[in-house]
């Protein structure tokens, strides 16, 4: 998702309002995927380095604005994993790039130590345009043990005028001493008209947005990332029928993520459903018919969970697809043996 996509929209807008008018050298933003913590981050950063700054934000106008824009600001220092940086545009430092294009080296998943270690350095710089420095980490959770405790005593103690701001879809995994030198921020949830105003807005039909919403919580981000990837609510609706009749062909078109994803939120729903409160994710109508045991539904949320955090293996794709499926149909059956 483009970043101006991001910055424009109303709850982003409203909450850099809201923190321009607040002091503070460190800044964490957190809160679930989807809400749009790097639009706010990158938002907050291009209003503090403005030439012209206003309550609403940063001008868009200025050199410091277009220099942000073009991702070449010299008081701008953006920490992310490589493969992030690539997605979104970021250059990636000279030695990094004739690395990974001399084959040295993939691309980074991870917030690089030595990347780190730069930032430090930038830290103890002079603004080379006079208003200050900013560094963004995005998503922080990406820092390992080794770079989160290479930024610890800067952020506690910066040097000149710089400002850090982190961005986080898990603040949890972030190390308690520096979740304790920032200043947090919960991101806000936008009204579900908002979201769906939104969204009509980047071209998604009207008739579609309420299962989009629905499919990811309520999430317009997430929403829109869904738009992109090609999985059309109509495919996600129908989504818990082709995981109970093991159908691949259905799911062809979905990477391992994303069927890890959707089938974490059909566990999620037939639990609510046994317990008898309302499915979040689902449609009540595409599930209802779908009653697995509990110790069943259990064993398979921590299963997905296990799943999620080695999904990046370089395993084979096909046959990772086959497992979760023929998982998941085994899952949405075992009710079938239960005794009434």
């Amino acid at each position: 998702m483009s970043t101006d996509v991001q910055a424009t929209a109303p709850w982003i807008a409203t909450q850099t309002r809201q923190l321009l008018t607040q002091r503070g050298h460190a800044w964490l933003l957190q809160g679930p995927s989807g809400l749009g913590q790097y639009g706010l981050a990158l938002s907050l950063a291009r209003a503090w380095l403005c030439e012209n700054p206003h309550p609403e934000g940063a001008c868009g106008v200025c050199g410091s604005c277009h220099a942000i824009e073009v991702r070449t600001h010299a008081d701008l220092c953006v920490l992310m994993p490589e493969t992030t940086m690539l997605e979104l545009g970021w250059p990636l430092s000279e030695k990094a790039q004739a690395d990974i294009d001399d084959k040295k080296r993939k691309a980074s998943k991870e917030i690089r130590v030595e990347a780190m270690r730069d930032a430090v350095e930038f830290a103890q710089r002079t603004s080379a345009r006079g208003r200050g420095k900013v560094v963004l980490v995005f998503p922080a959770e990406d820092m390992n043990t080794i770079t989160a405790n290479a930024l610890l005593k800067t952020l506690e103690e910066p040097a000149g005028d710089v400002r850090f701001v982190l961005a986080t879809e898990s603040a949890h995994q972030l190390l308690p001493t520096i979740r304790s030198r920032c200043i947090a921020h919960t991101m806000l949830w936008p009204a579900a008209a908002e979201a769906a105003a939104w969204l009509q807005a980047q071209g998604v039909a009207a008739d579609l947005i309420p299962d989009l919403l629905r499919l990811c919580g309520g999430r317009p981000e997430d929403a829109w990332r869904r738009v992109q990837s090609g999985a059309s609510a109509a495919e996600w609706a129908g989504f818990p029928r082709a995981m109970a009749s093991g159908d691949n062909t259905a799911l062809k078109d979905w990477t391992p993520q994303m069927l890890i994803e959707g089938a974490q939120k059909l566990c999620h729903d037939l639990m609510v459903q046994d317990a008898g409160a309302e499915p979040r994710f689902f449609g009540k109508a595409s599930i209802k018919d779908i009653r697995p045991t509990r110790l069943a539904l259990a064993q398979w949320s921590k299963s997905l969970a296990q799943a999620m955090k080695t999904m990046d293996h370089p395993f084979n794709a096909g046959l990772m697809t086959e497992s979760l499926v023929s998982q998941a149909q085994s899952v949405l059956h075992s009710g079938h043996t239960r005794t009434p």
